[in-house]
Formats: structure tokens, C-alpha cells, sequence
């Protein structure tokens, strides 16, 4: 066997004519190409893994939003509750005025924690019916108030940060009676 055939045996591609480091050119070529594959691979791998704990940590979010969501508000109306338990430990032995006064303060920490938690009191008194935010419990003839306006309200309504919890419940205002009496 001859030097040159030797090395073909040793290394196949000895054969291949070099024509100007093409070889070596295509070997770094397929080095560069395995590098990067393998780096997307892993960058994948990654991405995979980052998408699976957003979703374990945003299923854990909702978990904790049904189980714990009304903390808040409870926390708000604990004062509301001990001013209560107050108002009916001493009403035996107070005077009207310091019950008066207990409940003022109480209605002033219930009003508190609607403020806190964006409950707002609707108080339509004058404003003209709205059947998405009032109840007609009633209506009413009245020769001072618009016809189909807000007479009286009977129970306030309320809304949670723009949406109805309760619809007021009022009276509307009618026209006079076109009937006179005689």
C-alpha cells in the first residue's frame, strides 16, 4: 500500500481534493450550525420551562383571588362589626344620645370602608328614572317634580367601582292628573 493510499484508508477524506480550505470552510460552517441549533434548542428548552411557571404562578394567583379575595373587605368591616358588638354590650345601661351617637359612628366607619373599597351609594333624588340603576317600587303624581323623574328613594342603591351591586329602589314622579277633582 502506498503513503497516499495509507492515508486515504486512515482518513476518507484525505481523497477529497482541498481546493482552497473548502473542506475546512464547510467543516466550520456545519460547527457553527450545530452551535446555534443547540443554543435554540436550550433557548426553547427555556422558553418552555418560563411558560409552565407562568402558568403554575397565574393558576396559584387565581387560586388565591377566590380563596383570599374578600380579605380586604372583611379587614374593613371589622371595625363596623366591633362598633356593633359595642352598640349592644352597653345598650341596657346607655342613654339615648350615646346610642345615637354609637350609631353615627358606626354609619361613619361603614361609610369609610365604602369609600376604601370603591363602593359608591347611589341617592337619586331629582335624577331622571334610569331602569338599568332603579327599581320603581311606585309612582307617584307630583305637581313639582319632572314626570318620570326620581320622587323619593325608598332603599339607596349601590355600585362597585361603576357596577351595580343593588338598584335604588324609589318612587317616581308622574304628572299632575289630568282628572280634576270636583
Amino acid at each position: 500500500m502506498s503513503a497516499s493510499e495509507e492515508r486515504v484508508a486512515r482518513d476518507p477524506e484525505a481523497s477529497v481534493p482541498q481546493e482552497g480550505g473548502e473542506l475546512e470552510r464547510v467543516r466550520r460552517a456545519l460547527a457553527e450550525a450545530q452551535q446555534q441549533a443547540a443554543g435554540l434548542k436550550d433557548q426553547y428548552l427555556r422558553s418552555v420551562a418560563e411558560l409552565e411557571n407562568v402558568r403554575k404562578r397565574a393558576q396559584r394567583e387565581v387560586e388565591n383571588a377566590s380563596r383570599y379575595g374578600l380579605e380586604k373587605f372583611a379587614a374593613e368591616l371589622l371595625p363596623v362589626k366591633d362598633s356593633l358588638d359595642l352598640a349592644v354590650d352597653n345598650a341596657a345601661r346607655a342613654d339615648a344620645k350615646s346610642l345615637i351617637a354609637g350609631q353615627q359612628a358606626t354609619q361613619q366607619l361603614i361609610t369609610r370602608a365604602f369609600d376604601k373599597l370603591n363602593i359608591r351609594t347611589l341617592d337619586p333624588v331629582g335624577e331622571p328614572f334610569d331602569p338599568a340603576r332603579h327599581e320603581a317600587v311606585a309612582a307617584q303624581d307630583s305637581a313639582t317634580a319632572e314626570p318620570n323623574s326620581v320622587l323619593q328613594v325608598v332603599q339607596r342603591g349601590y355600585e362597585l367601582n361603576g357596577r351595580l351591586l343593588r338598584p335604588a329602589r324609589v318612587i317616581v314622579a308622574r304628572g299632575p292628573s289630568a282628572v280634576s277633582p270636583d
